[in-house]
């Protein structure tokens, strides 16, 4: 749930590997405010950082009979608080690649191609299509600027119920994404989420919904959720990555919303695909694969990404932009993969 040339520079690649010497391989890795370096892989694993590459001997990705999103899945947005038309495009054109065709590869469509792997009972993939719906702006903070996570839900219901022009209801395709704006703060956000997906509670909303909430993270805890295009204080001597769209906040904010409309596909009523005994803790295909974007990913080193002829890095394509979003977890291959695997 949480929660985006070919190689990095050899400073960063050897400020990361050294990391990843501190930091077990093999976990994914993001530099919350309060991980110690110095962690033993266990803390890792069992502390909430529930995160692997490779390790297939420990990870058991089942399915438990819920549904999934087998129709074309339609994503509605809601902006919460103040965004700028730039940023909405950046978001907007991610989303319409996701199922775009005749796109360069490394493709966000082939990046999808994994998730779409997932089925339901029936055998039923995941849909192939995912297209931008409705969109609402609540640019006056109706909420106020501090959320707690239930009230993402009420956001939600405001959208949903406005007496001008309210959302579609759509519980069977239908994901609803709430965007926060850089000086709105949620709950527990910085600290060990950048972003969250759940469903909404019919007492609340009037329906059962899956929705996600993500953050811009540009001006509260860029060094964590916009990672690696900006780097906490705390860690020395490791310099940012020049982000592919020109705008930290939500660059960083890409491969966090992948990583939610992923695990919303799969596992939308958190009932369908996961690993880990426990329904109310899931451990989910991004979530396995929380850190890595390319091929040798794990420990704190994010594997092998593209530099583009700016000097931006990225991993993969979409209609007219570059983008970092992290791999997902193959349950066949058991296995985190991407469009840029080099093997």
């Amino acid at each position: 749930m949480r929660g985006g040339g070919v190689a990095v520079s050899l400073n960063l690649a050897g400020a990361l590997i050294f990391l990843g010497i501190l930091i077990a391989p093999g976990e994914g890795w993001r530099p919350w405010p309060n991980q110690k370096l110095n962690n033993t892989a266990t803390n890792l694993e069992f502390g909430g950082f529930k995160k692997y590459e490779g390790s297939s001997e420990f990870v058991h990705m089942k399915y438990h009979m819920g549904p999934v999103l087998t129709a074309n899945i339609t994503v509605h947005i809601i902006w919460y608080g103040t965004w700028q038309k730039s940023q909405k495009r950046i978001i907007r054109e991610f989303i319409n690649s996701i199922s775009a065709v005749d796109v360069k590869r490394p493709s966000v469509a082939s990046w999808w191609r994994t998730v779409r792997m997932y089925t339901d009972q029936t055998g039923s993939n995941i849909s192939r299509t995912v297209r931008l719906g409705e969109e609402k702006s609540d640019r006056f903070y109706s909420h106020g600027k501090s959320l707690t996570r239930l009230s993402i839900q009420s956001v939600i219901k405001s959208a949903v119920t406005a007496s001008t022009r309210p959302m579609r209801i759509n519980p069977k395709s239908g994901l609803y994404i709430v965007l926060t704006s850089d000086d709105v703060y949620v709950q527990d956000f910085c600290q060990n989420v950048c972003g969250f997906h759940y469903f909404t509670f019919p007492a609340i909303v009037g329906y059962t919904l899956p929705y996600a909430w993500v953050g811009n993270s540009a001006k509260l805890c860029p060094g964590v959720c916009a990672y690696p295009f900006a780097v906490p204080a705390y860690i020395p001597g490791l310099k940012p990555l020049k982000s592919p769209n020109g705008d930290v906040g939500v660059d960083g904010m890409i491969s966090v919303i992948g990583h939610e409309i992923a695990e919303l596909a799969t596992n939308p009523l958190v009932n369908a695909w996961y690993a880990g005994g426990d329904p109310v803790f899931p451990v989910e295909i991004a979530d396995l694969c929380e850190g890595i974007y390319g091929t040798g990913g794990g420990g704190s080193y994010t594997g092998q990404m593209l530099n583009g002829g700016d000097g931006a890095t990225f991993n993969m394509n979409g209609i007219r932009r570059r983008f970092l979003v992290q791999w997902v977890w193959n349950h066949v291959l058991n296995y985190c993969t991407g469009p840029n695997a080099l093997d």
